[in-house]
């Protein structure tokens, strides 16, 4: 599993590597980790290559320089945009570019930056800023990130892409700010959360770590992941010969008022095909007699359910009437497990009474907001939950003591205490009504099965967007893709995953 870091914790790792190590180690083993990631982005020999190293005037562009020298001295033809004049650069950079310039690496100064439009680059390499940036990119910078953004080839992003806060994954300037948009990007020491939430994705491509071989002795205990199934393996068990559908607990998914009630029937059916023992419906409009697509389900009026017996998960279409509202009061009293989603979460959000109940809660809570359920929640816009999504993530965890999940590109996994896990799975095909519904009947199959909360929303975000990422994979969607479509295959893959440990 992969730790992440924030700069500030990145910068005392780097400084107290520094201290045991020569100067310019680090530098050297950044710059040829670079080439070597570049050389295998090549769809041609290094000796039929024409790279453009773009270096900024700080160590990014000495990581650049660098690297410049490594694919010099495989054979590659290298242009080195400078950025900076020579006589500015921090020691370490003044060191690299001697070595690139001994490697015959070619300069080209900043007053020629129009003429890179000129020629056809095999690849091109960001070395501009990397997570030294902390103001929008504009002026020239901007229009040299333009430049090489609409260039076909490949572009390798050093650390971070320029223009990309590592720390929250926003463009620097908001909507109106510019970064590079990178295929790939290769990240130094550890990896970051920018490059796996909000825009990260976006502007980092596939992300690459190089740890430069630091100790780990320089690593500070890390409150922050990149979600992987090794963090709750330990509840991926087989069942036993000797078990019933008692021995798999109780969903009740509450929602359906008029005109939604097929949020909940999602919810339910995913539930049921994720494990749960028994799975009923409560709607809160007039049931069905049963779902005859998945008549296991136990379809009944919300009333007339035992809010006590089963995990509950409340909200897949709820809707907002007062019949809602006492619906949701009543599981906030109730002794079980709850997982709050889509409705539950707005109707929250309009009363600050229910929010005391809520954080005041003895059992487990788990809800899984978006940006702008979130938004509500916080009495915040959606673009400054946007902006910083961990911070927001962590802010809902503690308010409502309970476990969070902030859906979207990489969703954000907090708890009460400030631990956080960022989720890289998934793709836009779950940018599809009903998708919610699917994570939502997964958390509460979970569960149901004895999961504790924390691991039930990592494997629960995993598995939903590794359910995407493997249909999009086999040619279905993203566009079109329907939350239904993914049922079954987080099935298969849960099921996987207990047979693969």
């Amino acid at each position: 599993m992969s730790a992440i870091y924030s700069i500030a914790d990145i910068r005392k790792i780097e400084q107290a590597a520094l201290r045991n190590l020569p100067s310019y180690t680090l530098m050297r083993r950044a710059g040829q980790a670079a080439a070597e990631a570049a050389l295998r982005l090549l769809p041609c020999p290094p000796h039929s290559a024409a790279i453009l190293v773009l270096a900024g005037p700080g160590n990014n562009g000495g990581d650049a320089m660098e690297a410049a020298a490594g694919l010099a001295e495989a054979g590659a033809e290298v242009l080195v945009l400078l950025t900076a004049p020579p006589s500015q650069l921090p020691p370490d950079a003044s060191q690299a570019l001697v070595r690139a310039q001994q490697q015959g690496v070619h300069l080209m100064p900043p007053e020629q930056f129009a003429d890179i439009d000129g020629a056809q680059w095999t690849l091109v390499i960001d070395g501009l800023f990397g997570i030294g940036l902390s103001r929008p990119l504009d002026g020239d910078w901007r229009s040299l990130v333009q430049a090489v953004n609409a260039m076909p080839c490949p572009l390798l992003a050093l650390d971070v892409p320029s223009g990309l806060d590592a720390d929250t994954g926003a463009v620097l300037g908001g909507a109106s700010g510019i970064a590079v948009a990178a295929s790939h990007t290769i990240t130094f020491i550890a990896d970051k959360a920018g490059l796996h939430t909000g825009d990260g994705p976006d502007y980092a491509g596939s992300v690459e770590l190089a740890t430069l071989e630091i100790a780990e002795q320089h690593l500070p205990a890390p409150g922050m992941w990149l979600n992987h199934p090794d963090l709750f393996s330990d509840y991926l068990l087989p069942r036993r010969r000797n078990s019933h559908k008692g021995s798999f607990g109780n969903v009740a998914v509450i929602g359906g008022a008029p005109g939604m009630a097929g949020a909940p029937i999602l919810a339910a059916r995913t539930a049921v095909k994720c494990g749960a023992g028994r799975v009923f419906v409560g709607f809160a409009d007039n049931p069905p007699a049963y779902d005859s697509m998945q008549p296991e389900l136990m379809c009944r009026h919300a009333d007339d359910l035992d809010f006590s017996a089963a995990v509950l998960v409340l909200g897949p279409g709820l809707g907002m009437a007062d019949s809602a509202q006492a619906l949701l009061t009543r599981a906030l009293d109730a002794l079980s497990w709850l997982v709050l989603d889509a409705d539950a979460l707005n109707l929250l959000a309009r009363q600050p009474q229910l929010q005391i109940r809520a954080a005041q809660r003895q059992h487990a809570m788990l809800i899984t907001p978006h940006p702008l359920e979130a938004a509500r929640l916080l009495g915040l816009s959606t673009s400054e939950i946007q902006a910083d999504r961990v911070t927001a993530a962590r802010k809902l965890a503690c308010r409502f003591n309970a476990v969070v999940v902030l859906k979207g590109a990489g969703s954000i996994i907090a708890r009460a205490d400030g631990a956080v896990v960022v989720n890289a799975t998934g793709n836009p095909a779950l940018a599809t009504a009903g998708s919610g519904d699917v994570l939502s009947g997964i958390c509460g199959a979970l569960l149901a099965q004895g999961w504790p909360q924390w691991e039930t929303a990592l494997a629960a975000a995993w598995l939903h967007g590794r359910a995407a990422d493997q249909l999009v994979e086999q040619g279905i969607g993203p566009i079109g893709l329907t939350a239904g479509e993914l049922i079954p295959e987080v099935r298969l893959l849960l099921n996987q995953l207990v047979q693969d440990r």
